[in-house]
């Protein structure tokens, strides 16, 4: 092999290295390399022949002229915004998309009548708010025998469960099983702090299960009136109930 070739070959040549920036000029900024100016050269070429085209385009453009683009797109703010075409469909696939509607919306109302009974069966609704107190009735045989009544002494517990509705343990209970915590005002505020939070939960589970009611009416309504012609609407619809319409008794064959 001549040694003009082999100097010619690229890995016996040098790599050339351009410069970094100087450590007094560090304050400039980083030095620009070449593959920095190209990307940056490119960027500016591409905008230049860009508005050089659309310049080209605004001259010859002629303002009478009608494109149908014009139909499906509008001007809003200075913005053009495009019309966004309503599906077509019939009313075969319609009625079929509502009833999948209904059925997705019975579903999620059967698991909330499902939370609702859980939590009901776990709660029973004693001390709930708005339920009537109930009344227990004591017989005594004389009126000194009323005023020397005690109550905790009659249900046969201690005086700090008197105000419970439910789960009042009675003494013989408390001294056998050694219940912790039972009249302790920490432990107390704790369980109805849980016992309320329940209880709100099961007020949204309510109100979603009847949300969904209505909801599943009003889509049942909608899907009615695709089957008669001729009705006459009795109530407007509102917010807790759909519209009733009466429709015109038909003779089937």
């Amino acid at each position: 092999m001549s040694a003009t070739y082999r100097k010619a070959q690229k890995s016996v040549q040098r790599t050339h290295r351009e410069r970094g920036q100087l450590g007094f000029r560090k304050r400039l900024g980083l030095l620009e390399k070449k593959k920095d100016y190209k990307l940056r050269a490119q960027d500016y070429h591409r905008k230049r022949n860009t508005l050089k085209v659309l310049r080209q385009k605004a001259l010859n453009k002629n303002p009478d002229e009608f494109y149908f683009r014009m139909t499906s797109t509008k001007l809003q703010d200075g913005v053009h915004i495009i019309k966004q075409r309503r599906g077509e469909v019939t009313e075969e696939q319609l009625k079929i998309m509502q009833t999948q509607d209904i059925k997705y919306v019975e579903m999620k109302r059967v698991t909330e009548l499902k939370k609702i009974e859980q939590l009901k069966s776990e709660l029973h609704l004693l001390d709930a708010d708005g339920k009537p107190s109930n009344k227990h009735i004591f017989f005594c045989e004389s009126k000194k025998e009323v005023n020397k009544f005690d109550l905790a002494k009659r249900l046969n517990t201690v005086p700090e469960l008197l105000d419970r509705v439910y789960n009042r343990p009675t003494i013989e209970t408390l001294q056998k099983e050694k219940i912790k915590g039972v009249t302790d005002p920490q432990t107390l505020e704790k369980l109805a702090r849980q016992r309320k939070q329940q209880y709100n939960m099961l007020e949204q589970h309510i109100e979603r299960e009847k949300k969904m009611f209505v909801m599943t009416q009003k889509i049942q309504t909608q899907k009615d009136l695709m089957d008669k012609t001729k009705k006459v609407k009795v109530k407007e619809e509102t917010v807790n109930s759909p519209a009733i319409y009466k429709f015109e008794s038909q003779r089937k064959r």
